[in-house]
């Protein structure tokens, strides 16, 4: 069976056993508490937890998806046959089980063998289990031990397990979990691998990490796709079935490398490729910060082992490209937005390549340096300057260091983070506190926000010249996380073809992902060189000059984004006049 034939296999399966097919949310997480979807049930919390109706918004308490999700904690193992940064995972709910008499342990267990013995026709004999063995708040799962061997598994291949193991959940803070089975196969090079797991939903933890019975009980379960895929197409791992195998023969002819040479490097650029462009596809982009921070993460680790392996990175592309071709039936958000990724790990390529040359000059300098005085432990303090001037994470720097035997602290690093944070954050007061931005308590999520609404400010700026003439001036601005305000002199209220065409033309350059430029010029030179400044008596005689592509140019103190991309959605909210000859866009980014 292909990929394709496994994927819809499942989701036949349990629509013939009345559970309605849902379709997949995106990556970002809809839970504020994590950055990324991480399994199946995260968008079916507020039901599992007895909050919402599965009733009323699905017309059944029976479940069924194929969902995308995205794990940070394994990027690490990424290489070996089995870990996975992006992937699918299979699941089916039973929700409300205690008030409804909907199918619980038992039936979660029918349905589980049923598909696997007889829809996939794996083997009995080779299917081993694991229940919870209990602790001093949750007895043992004795149940789920008689109900597996009642169904076929002997007792001798049924295991007890710790917490650690075999209770699941929550995803947050807090939320619905409970004790688990996990079903184990034995592939035929004696690889027992895991391919799915039955969450027995019980409990709901609270803030402080205590347990509570749930109002109602349910059933969670989730197999890993790419596992079972490789388990039914006898492949070592995923990377070799045909979810990556289309990616093995170009990646070989354009490195002159073998793979089974080079099975770790090519594995991970092959997951993080994909990776990277789920996530670009559900409107992540990289950046600094949150999820934008993982994506740049594994896309400049990917980018690091096509140098290692001496493939030009402009190759890349090419390799999204046949991502998107080979995937794009099964999740059409790639080949709607198939561009829109391109020119993001176009313009992500090209800003790495620039620096990574003579960023890894400078590690491995400081490395022989530190070896000659017989020290094993790169400062923090450099690992953070590296990261600043260089790009690059924490986390490579570590992977770089750890080849070479060096350590390198991440409580150091954030330190010297923090205390980055802290001067920003005085400098932001001082240099801002004039110039439209609010004063920040930290220098935090908000403060990226800020950042982009600031530089969505100057493309504002630009196209009301561009729309309504060069008569057009900044009178101020105001910048809240939520919002822009911008005022500019303009005789009169603003027609609603006008400021469709402003709108327009905003999205249209972030659209074209320019890349935001910084020059410390002189002032003189500055205004010499056609750079608006609306506040010269404010400027000292040294400035910033921003640069959008050849759309603005601006004096500015900042804080900008470094491409346009990172914008999102512009869109005008209101325009208003604020005193005479003066008018006011407030505006937000979607």
């Amino acid at each position: 069976m292909n990929s394709k034939e496994i994927r819809d296999s499942f989701l036949n399966f349990f629509r013939e056993k009345n559970h309605k097919i849902i379709p997949s949310v995106s990556l970002i997480s809809p839970d504020p508490s994590v950055l990324f979807t991480t399994a199946g049930m995260q968008p079916l919390g507020p039901y599992l937890a007895g909050k919402k109706d599965p009733l009323k918004d699905f017309g059944t308490r029976y479940l069924a998806s194929c969902q995308k999700c995205f794990r940070t904690n394994d990027i690490d193992e990424v290489g070996d046959n089995t870990h996975h940064t992006f992937f699918e995972m299979l699941g089916n709910w039973s929700i409300g089980v205690d008030k409804n008499g909907n199918y619980f342990k038992e039936g979660a267990i029918q349905l589980a063998l049923e598909f696997l013995i007889k829809r996939l026709n794996l083997n009995l004999e080779r299917i081993s289990i694991t229940f919870f063995q209990g602790d001093q708040s949750v007895p043992e799962d004795k149940e789920a031990f008689l109900l597996w061997q009642k169904y076929g598994i002997p007792k001798e291949r049924i295991r007890p397990m710790g917490k650690k193991d075999n209770f699941w959940g929550p995803v947050g803070k807090e939320g619905p979990c409970g004790p688990c089975s996990e079903i184990y196969y034995l592939k035929d090079n004696g690889q027992e691998v895991e391919i799915w797991n039955l969450v027995f939903m019980e409990y709901y933890q609270k803030l402080d990490g205590t347990l509570e019975k749930l109002s109602q009980t349910n059933i969670d379960t989730g197999i890993g796709f790419e596992r079972l895929v490789a388990v039914l197409q006898k492949k070592e791992s995923s990377f070799e079935t045909d979810l990556f195998d289309f990616l093995i023969l170009p990646l070989q002819e354009i490195s002159q490398k073998s793979y089974q040479d080079q099975k770790r490097e090519f594995r991970i650029i092959m997951d993080h490729l994909r990776a990277a462009s789920f996530l670009i596809a559900d409107g992540v982009l990289p950046s600094n910060l949150g999820q934008g921070y993982i994506l740049r993460r594994i896309f400049r680790r990917a980018m690091r082992y096509f140098f290692l392996l001496n493939i030009s990175t402009k190759k890349i592309p090419f390799l999204i490209s046949l991502i998107i071709k080979n995937y794009g039936d099964v999740w059409p958000e790639l080949k709607e937005k198939e561009e829109f990724i391109l020119k993001v790990i176009e313009k992500e390529e090209e800003k790495f390549s620039r620096v990574f040359k003579r960023g890894m000059e400078l590690i491995l300098r400081e490395i022989d340096s530190l070896k000659k005085k017989s020290e094993m432990k790169i400062p923090g303090k450099f690992v953070f300057d590296f990261y600043q001037n260089y790009g690059f994470p924490f986390e490579l720097t570590q992977e770089i260091a750890k080849e070479k035997g060096f350590l390198v602290s991440k409580e150091e690093f954030d330190q010297c983070f923090r205390e980055h944070q802290e001067i920003s954050r005085k400098s932001m007061e001082k240099k801002f506190g004039g110039h439209g931005l609010k004063d920040e308590k930290e220098f935090n999520f908000e403060a990226e926000k800020i950042k982009k609404l600031h530089t969505a400010t100057h493309l504002l700026h630009a196209a009301l010249r561009k729309i309504l003439g060069d008569s057009v001036s900044q009178q101020g601005s105001d910048i809240t996380p939520e919002r822009l305000r911008f005022d500019f002199s303009f005789p009169r209220k603003l027609t609603t073809e006008e400021l469709k065409k402003v709108e327009d033309l905003v999205n249209q350059k972030i659209k074209e992902g320019l890349v935001v430029q910084k020059e410390k010029k002189k002032l003189k030179e500055a205004l010499q060189e056609g750079a608006l400044a609306f506040f010269k008596e404010k400027y000292p005689p040294e400035v910033f000059v921003y640069k959008i592509g050849d759309f603005s140019k601006e004096i500015c103190a900042g804080p900008h984004v470094e491409n346009t991309l990172e914008l999102g959605h512009f869109k005008i909210i209101k325009e208003e006049a604020v005193g005479a000859n003066v008018r006011r866009i407030r505006a937000i980014l979607e």
